[in-house]
């Protein structure tokens, strides 16, 4: 099957969500939460994408989360992976009771595509202080894509992660995950990178961003954001709108895209110093805001 057609099979199957001028989205990817290991890359930002996340919550942001959010290759459970960072999961949990979490599954995380998978393990958490289980993420669901549509103007904005542009790590995601369970996670230390990830090696980085241009041109210009190459893309009105929120793992910072006010934005939170040498996070805008309806589609 070819990278088109599993982009079409993504976009015929996604969740449709309506939005409009006054709706609020965060998407942020690429998190890999892991298990505050050494080979644990989102541990160092954790505080960012904490307050980041609090930020958006208390602002009535709604979450999609564009894959690769739980690192399960280097993982065997989620349940370490819950352990290292349950202050996040309580967090999103708070987005989920109010129906604003919006989940997509990724290569390293592809596990998700199993619903039993997801009851087992995000459904309910044991709570030590009450000693029973207690609600986590109760019937939430993973997407391989989504689709936010416009309920007055009908343009569609298509969210996915991107690994349909990448055979291995779509089909072969079992054997890439046994790679970096086996190998590259124990390699890390040395500061090996895993061949396998297209963040890591340029070319096959290309190669994924130029398959999804193909399959963006030959689908009426539809704007599609995607994370997979942990690289941010902001294209200009006129370029091939393909957007990426860049990942959650960059060093000291993590990068997304908000959507508001029918505009769309890339930005960044870091650690920033202030002139009293104190340490705050700051929210820093990358590019944009720019204006949705400025990325006009061809008619069907």
């Amino acid at each position: 099957m070819s990278s088109d057609n599993r982009l079409n099979n993504a976009y015929k199957r996604a969740k449709i969500i309506a939005f409009d001028d006054s709706s609020k989205f965060i998407l942020f990817s690429d998190c890999h939460r892991g298990d505050n290991s050494f080979a644990d890359e989102f541990a160092n930002n954790r505080n960012i994408y904490y307050h980041a996340l609090k930020h958006y919550f208390n602002n009535g942001f709604q979450y999609c989360e564009l894959g690769d959010g739980d690192e399960l290759w280097e993982n065997l459970t989620f349940e370490p992976i819950f352990e290292a960072h349950k202050n996040i999961y309580m967090l999103m949990k708070r987005f989920h009771e109010e129906n604003r979490l919006h989940m997509i599954y990724g290569n390293h995380d592809m596990v998700y595509r199993n619903p039993e998978y997801i009851k087992r393990n995000l459904y309910t958490y044991f709570e030590p202080k009450d000693e029973k289980e207690a609600a986590l993420l109760d019937q939430l669901q993973f997407h391989e894509a989504i689709i936010l549509k416009h309920d007055e103007n009908g343009q569609e904005l298509f969210l996915t992660h991107g690994h349909q542009a990448d055979f291995m790590n779509y089909h072969g995601w079992r054997f890439n995950r046994f790679m970096v369970r086996i190998l590259w996670k124990p390699l890390q230390v040395w500061g090996i990178a895993d061949p396998t990830s297209p963040a890591k090696n340029n070319r096959e980085l290309i190669k994924v961003e130029r398959r999804i241009k193909k399959w963006i041109l030959r689908n009426n210009l539809k704007i599609t954001v995607m994370g997979h190459t942990h690289r941010p893309r902001f294209p200009e009105p006129g370029d091939i709108p393909l957007f990426n929120d860049g990942s959650c793992v960059h060093p000291r910072s993590i990068t997304g895209i908000e959507i508001e006010d029918g505009l769309i934005s890339l930005i960044k939170w870091q650690i920033a110093t202030k002139e009293d040498g104190t340490l705050q996070i700051v929210r820093v805008l990358l590019e944009g805001p720019q204006k949705l309806v400025d990325y006009k589609q061809n008619e069907d």
